[in-house]
């Protein structure tokens, strides 16, 4: 099973707005951009909501008949580890394999000396290959060993542990590693491939941590300069990682967390069009704030509940933010008052939540509590989804542009 050059992954918290998603797609390809639908949804996210990886994959596979897609779609077992992959075995043919909670613990100590010792002949390669960069020492090659082998190792055991229950040519396997506390600088990632090799890991995409932060539904904040950089150095180490140490040719980033990051989309196109790379960016919550939007903007029924979702979320603050705490920077005292936001229209609330800085009213505390608060949605189960089901024409329109418009264009156009 081979992953397409272009991938777009779509999270949907409440499983309602495939078609949405899908037209953007079809869009898309309209315009002879082909991109490769890639549904996603996390163990926490169904953990909250009370759903089950089946539900992604009936949700797919209903959009894909519904609309004719004669393309390849893939539904993505989301941040997984061993203690909950077989979750998602049945129903995934996508595998994100988490292990940012392994990185810095070291690995044995013959494995650490036998892989230096194999691999430090590159210390020389690497200054031809990554600009800016120099040889590199046994030493410094022993550190980011240390550092990463370990945790490659465990990526290999979920991978294997798939492999033996779907066989290797029925999944597509990504690396993710962008949920560790420090970036990977692209020497790192050399030496990471490496190590993904010798794990006999197929992987066709990797999620490193880049500098800067990568917030929940809003902009990147850091100097977009360097991320250009970074992003253009991971490219030619991934180029030259296939061909030294054998991995799939269509190995490419992955890049999480990318919804909304306007700022950053420029260099990665610039950057694509000029190596000729792949790519894969997932914006999984953008999806239940165009919920939102589309209540809103509906009026009546729809922004009651908007309004009332957004009370809530105030009420419980510390409960709903601390998980998503390395992922959200919001200052309590820029949120709007309960009994402001009542008195609001559909179209301030709509102003005031889609990522749109021409709007004096665009606010990124508000967006952001909004973004992590789908769990009050979720506590009112039937009576949340029937409105998304009478609201469906509004907020899909919502849905299919947001993705369109403000993410694929900018990126693979």
């Amino acid at each position: 099973m081979e992953l397409g050059k272009y991938s777009f992954g779509v999270g949907d918290r409440f499983g309602r707005q495939g078609k949405a998603q899908l037209r953007s797609i079809i869009k898309a390809q309209e315009q002879g951009v082909d991109i490769v639908p890639v549904w996603n949804k996390s163990h926490r996210e169904h953990t909250i909501i009370k759903t089950l990886p089946a539900d992604v994959r009936i949700e797919a596979d209903e959009a894909v008949k519904s609309l004719g897609w004669k393309g390849t779609y893939h539904v993505d077992a989301d941040h997984i580890g061993l203690k909950n992959v077989d979750l998602f075995v049945p129903s995934s043919d996508f595998y994100t394999i988490d292990v940012a909670d392994s990185i810095g613990r070291p690995a044995d100590e013959d494995d650490i000396k036998a892989f230096v010792s194999k691999y430090e002949k590159y210390s020389h390669l690497l200054a031809t290959e990554i600009e800016g960069s120099s040889d590199i020492s046994r030493e410094q090659i022993e550190i980011i060993t240390r550092k990463y082998l370990l945790a490659v190792k465990e990526a290999g055991k979920i991978y294997q542990h798939i492999k033996a229950i779907k066989g290797q040519s029925n999944f597509i396997a990504e690396v993710s590693m962008d949920e560790a506390d420090e970036p990977q600088t692209a020497v790192e990632m050399f030496f990471i491939l490496a190590a993904i090799a010798e794990e006999g890991i197929a992987a066709q995409t990797i999620a490193p941590k880049f500098t800067g932060r990568f917030n929940k539904g809003v902009d990147y904040i850091g100097r977009v300069e360097q991320f250009a950089r970074e992003f253009e150095a991971d490219l030619a180490v991934i180029k030259t990682a296939v061909v030294e140490f054998g991995l799939p040719e269509n190995l490419k980033l992955s890049i999480h967390s990318g919804s909304d990051k306007f700022s950053i989309y420029g260099p990665i196109n610039k950057a694509l069009k000029k190596t000729g790379a792949g790519l894969h960016i997932k914006t999984a919550g953008t999806t239940w704030l165009e919920e939102l939007i589309g209540l809103a903007m509906a009026g009546g029924e729809g922004l009651k509940i908007a309004k009332n979702i957004y009370h809530n979320a105030l009420g419980r603050f510390e409960e709903l933010c601390g998980p998503y705490s390395t992922v959200i920077d919001i200052d309590k005292k820029l949120l709007p008052p309960p009994e402001v936001v009542e008195g609001w229209t559909g179209q301030e609330y709509a102003n005031t939540l889609r990522h749109n800085q021409r709007y004096p009213q665009y606010n990124l505390h508000f967006r952001q509590l909004l973004h992590v608060g789908y769990k009050i949605a979720a506590e009112m189960g039937d009576d949340y989804l029937k409105v998304l089901d009478k609201y469906d024409e509004t907020i899909a329109e919502n849905v299919t542009e947001n993705i369109y418009e403000r993410h694929i264009k900018p990126v693979f156009m």
